[in-house]
């Protein structure tokens, strides 16, 4: 495991343009799957590279449907990767080095394995951060009028792309009431944001099955690789209190305090961090 947190620490100090998301979900894998052969799953992460690489080459000029079909033929009729709708909230399916394994997963892990082959057949391609569905975008240059075109594929569904109206029918279908498709439903997220949506599925079906130790674990690779995303180091703080560590509660709430020293969260934090410190007979922080 310090092996692992030490090549997330790592990460957490690269700018975002210079992630492999794959490569790193396989160091988050690796904080839950302790003593796995997760050396398997990378010579696997690199084989899918080689031939994403020769894909690349040989679609150069093809149309984005084009290039996604053949994306789609490596990852899910070649290798058989698929959504795994019979036990979706299966712990598994968030670990990168269970779903190479098993051959399927959630829609944000399948994503990661699309990203990292986008990336290698040296397209653009990125994580969009839809509601309850986690999709991937590959964008290319529109010849005609220099534009962007970007085309939607849902890696869960065994790569089907989608248009508006099916964007649509995906709302309506996992929402909880009818609503409107809105522009921001598409945002375009960073590959931090890619890999800690993928975490956070760990971390919330651990804390519903009351597991706040292995919680904790998997939270901890995402303060590795977004040290200073303060929301998290107050999550931190909190589930380190109901696990009775108080020395790592007062330090989530310090680091979070030097992220966000002003304001109402803070003032709560600030409390909450004397009153932890009055426990152990350290001087109040003022």
């Amino acid at each position: 495991m310090i092996e692992a947190i030490q090549a997330l620490a790592a990460i957490g100090l690269l700018p975002d343009s210079e992630i492999d998301p794959a490569p790193a979900a396989l160091q988050l894998a690796r904080l839950d799957e302790t003593g796995t052969d997760w050396m398997s799953a990378s010579e696997h992460l690199s084989e899918l590279a080689r031939e994403a690489a020769a894909i690349g080459h040989l679609m150069t000029g093809r149309s984005a449907e084009a290039r996604i079909g053949a994306l789609a033929g490596l990852l899910h009729a070649r290798y058989g990767y698929r959504g795994d709708s019979d036990s979706y909230d299966d712990l598994d399916n968030a670990n990168l080095i269970k779903v190479i394994g098993r051959r399927k997963g959630l829609p944000v892990a399948l994503g990661v394995l699309w990203l990292h082959c986008i990336r290698a057949a040296g397209w653009d391609g990125f994580g969009v951060d839809f509601p309850y569905h986690f999709l991937v975008a590959l964008s290319v240059d529109d010849t005609e009028d220099d534009a962007e075109a970007v085309v939607l594929v849902d890696a869960f569904g065994g790569g089907d792309t989608l248009d508006a109206d099916d964007l649509q029918a995906l709302l309506e279908r996992l929402g909880a009431a009818p609503v409107r498709l809105q522009p921001d439903m598409v945002r375009r997220m960073t590959t931090r944001e890619v890999l800690l949506r993928m975490q956070r599925n760990l971390v919330q079906r651990r804390l519903i099955a009351g597991d706040v130790e292995a919680a904790l674990t998997s939270l901890g690779g995402m303060l590795q690789i977004a040290p200073d995303i303060a929301a998290n180091w107050l999550n931190a703080a909190d589930l380190n209190r109901q696990a009775g560590n108080m020395a790592a509660a007062v330090a989530c709430l310090e680091r979070f305090l030097a992220l966000v020293p002003r304001g109402q969260v803070a003032d709560k934090a600030r409390a909450d961090l004397n009153a932890l410190r009055g426990r152990d007979g350290q001087e109040p922080l003022t």
